[in-house]
């Protein structure tokens, strides 16, 4: 035994499995596949990259052209001069859309805090109704939302349309923190509480930073969901003047005014503000675990 005799035991050479050259082979068909979904996917980017470029008549003309004759910023410099200019339609998104996360988060993360830690009558219940919401077709309910937003003074607003989409919005998001907050050891409020420390403080100091990653995530999530939303902007609001975003204002340009050309500018536009505002989040979140010595 190599215990008794101090010889270290001999070991055989693993040798390689399978056929080199059909490793190989498999290794380039996983990697032409990722290109080929990765050019699928950044096509429509592309294309209507291409088109902002393009004149009115070449950007409506058929068969479309995949370049443009000549490079023309006429339709980015149409953008901030056309009705309101784009900025105004940006700052509604933007607004929109931090008020959905805002009222989301709040809400989601309260109530997955109370179905995780709390115990009360008919728990399972309440939580299967806030579920059961998932399953209830959103086409057969704008019509009586659009109803209750005029009685309450609150069409044509972004205040109504978001409380319209957080409510929209919670299922997930309640589910999404319960399993978050049912993942966290009790120990840690345990020990916060033998310490003297409120239940208030428990939930700000103990909890909340150990779901730190999850709240982004949600922050994100719903942002962009919100940021992209067009059906309930457009019934919602009727499109009025205050409460147009550009997601609407693209609609427009395609059906109404039918500019390719000036639609596929603003989608550009839309496209990069969305990613800056995301990274910037991202880059601000990365700072504060960097912060936390996470």
């Amino acid at each position: 035994m190599a215990t008794l005799t101090g010889r270290r035991p001999q070991t055989r050479p693993t040798k390689p499995t399978g056929n080199p050259a059909a490793r190989a082979a498999k290794g380039t068909l996983f990697h032409a596949g990722g290109i080929i979904l990765a050019v699928a996917f950044m096509f429509p980017l592309l294309w209507a990259l291409l088109n902002s470029f393009k004149s009115k008549a070449e950007a409506n003309e058929g068969p479309p052209t995949w370049f443009p004759h000549s490079l023309s910023v006429a339709n980015y410099r149409s953008l901030a001069s056309f009705d309101q200019g784009i900025g105004v339609y940006l700052r509604n998104s933007i607004v929109l859309s931090l008020l959905t996360v805002i009222g989301s988060v709040i809400v989601c993360v309260l109530g997955g805090y109370g179905f995780a830690r709390f115990r009360f009558r008919g728990k399972t219940l309440l939580f299967g109704a806030t579920l059961a919401i998932l399953m209830v077709p959103y086409a057969t309910i704008l019509l009586p939302l659009y109803i209750v937003l005029g009685h309450l003074n609150l069409q044509n607003s972004l205040i109504g349309l978001a409380l319209v989409l957080v409510m929209f919005q919670l299922p997930f998001g309640i589910y999404l923190m319960r399993n978050s907050f049912e993942s966290v050891p009790r120990e840690l409020e345990e020990a916060a509480l033998v310490d003297g420390a409120a239940p208030t403080q428990t939930f700000r100091h103990v909890l909340l930073p150990q779901l730190g990653p999850v709240i982004a995530l949600l922050c994100v999530l719903r942002f962009i969901f919100t940021f992209n939303k067009f059906d309930d902007v457009y019934l919602l609001t009727g499109g009025g003047a205050g409460t147009e975003v550009v997601s609407v204002r693209v609609y427009d340009f395609l059906t109404a005014r039918k500019d390719v050309g000036l639609a596929a500018a603003q989608a550009i536009v839309l496209a990069i503000v969305l990613v800056g505002l995301i990274l910037i989040y991202l880059r601000a979140q990365s700072r504060a675990d960097k912060a936390a010595g996470r």
